[in-house]
This record gives structure tokens, sequence and C-alpha cells, in this order.
């Protein structure tokens, strides 16, 4: 199992993890399979998944250390656990729950809390999360980034809702050190159509708009 350093790496190296709501652990796969063609290969599994953890079990079996498999949606740290020891190497939360994150480390696994304000984004930072999740972002826009991470640069900020090809430079220009993507990198009438081809297409654009972000930002 890698440690926490190398998840928090892997996470930070490519700059996407895909946010997927799987109907079964079949559907997820081949979703994984198509992200994973593209260039992306951490996957945050949502517990509004039904049968989550059953999925995430099966799912990082598979996978091994292919594919980085964590946990969406979680609410406490009753859940952060069961999830980590189903198989999910990062944890995240769509709020800051201060026990979320202690349990996570008891594990060493990484964690991002989801904030919405300067003081829950700084909360969570001196608490110890690894990564902190910006949700949800397209209410905010990627110019809250720059003027958060002016006074509070240490900060490792992540936008969930709201990214797209059209706003995931400027989030990266912005400051943010990785992205989460839903529905528009795996839109749900091509994956209900089985063209997973138009998910593999989407998941390399994603990759070259992070990685022309970046060169532009140094």
């Amino acid at each position: 199992m890698p440690d926490k350093l190398a998840i928090l790496h892997r996470i930070l190296d490519t700059g996407i993890t895909a946010v997927i709501r799987a109907k079964s652990s079949q559907h997820l796969i081949s979703v994984a399979d198509a992200i994973k063609a593209g260039g992306v290969e951490c996957i945050e599994v949502t517990m509004t998944t039904p049968d989550a953890l059953a999925i995430i079990e099966e799912v990082s079996k598979k996978y091994g250390d292919e594919v980085l498999i964590g946990v969406g949606s979680v609410l406490d740290a009753e859940t952060a656990r069961a999830a980590i020891l189903a198989g999910a190497q990062f944890v995240v939360g769509p709020t800051l729950n201060l026990e979320v994150i202690k349990m996570a480390h008891r594990y060493d696994k990484v964690v991002m809390p989801g904030t919405f304000t300067p003081t829950e984004i700084i909360t969570a930072w001196e608490n110890g999360a690894d990564l902190v999740k910006v949700f949800p972002a397209g209410r905010v826009g990627p110019a809250f980034f720059k003027d958060v991470l002016g006074p509070l640069p240490q900060v490792k900020l992540v936008p969930t809702g709201g990214v797209n090809l059209d706003t995931a430079g400027e989030f990266i220009r912005n400051g943010a050190a990785a992205l989460c993507v839903g529905t528009a990198m795996m839109p749900k009438d091509a994956i209900a159509a089985g063209d997973f081809a138009t998910v593999t297409d989407l998941a390399a654009k994603f990759v070259a708009a992070v990685k022309k972000a970046r060169a532009e930002k140094k």
C-alpha cells in the first residue's frame, strides 16, 4: 500500500480526480477504463453511490496500484474508516469535519475536507488537511482562488463543482493545486449510450488543459 505522501503526489501529479457516482462496480470499471485511457488515474467514488463500500472494495482489488481509488461525500469519521478499510486511499468530504481528518490521519490516508469560506479553509489546513476542497467552486469562480491564496499561499486548494473545460485552466492559473471533475468529463448521456470513447477524449482534454495552464504559470 502506498503511504500518504505517495498518494498525495499522485493526486497532484496529473492534477485531476474524477468524481464518479456509479450504478455498479461494472459501471464504474467501464468508466474508469475510459478515463484511465485518457490519462486520469485518480477516482473518487461518492458515498451517494448505491453499495459504495462494496464497489470501492471490488474496484480497488481489480486495479491495485494502477488506479488510485478514493471515497467522496464522507460526512463522518465512521464512514471514513469503513471506506478506508474497504480500500479507499483518500477521503473527500463536502463539508469540514475535524473528526474525519483525524480518522484519515490514523490510517495514513490523504484527506480533503470541503470548505467554502477563508475561515473554513484555514481551519481545515491548520487541522491537518492534505488538500482543501472548495465547494461549490462554480459559485465563487477561479478569481476567488487567487484572492484567498494571496494571504494563504501555503494551502493546497482544489475546486469542485463548476469545473469544466472552459474553467479548468483558469482555476489552475489562479492557484488551484488540482481539480475534481464530474459530469463535465463523464457526461451522463455518453455513459448511458456506452460512448466511452467520448469520455476518454474528454479526460485527455482535461489532462492537456491542466498541463497547459501549469506551463503558463511558470
